[in-house]
């Protein structure tokens, strides 16, 4: 049995409108910070993503 350890990338809107993608990976307690904290400068539609590796997601539309 192997265990593998989910990474999280996170999609938003800025707040002119912009639609965004972090290139980065996270565990789920950094990613939900990072979430705070683009919620508190203004962005929108900020999600939280599984990704696989090699995947980056794709910006909110």
């Amino acid at each position: 049995m192997s265990t593998r350890e989910r990474r999280y990338s996170l999609t938003w809107t800025d707040p002119d409108g912009a639609p965004q993608a972090s290139a980065g990976r996270y565990d789920k307690r950094s990613a939900t910070r990072r979430r705070r904290a683009l919620e508190a400068v203004g962005c929108t539609r900020v999600e939280v993503v599984v990704v696989e590796p090699g995947e980056l997601p794709e910006p909110a539309l």
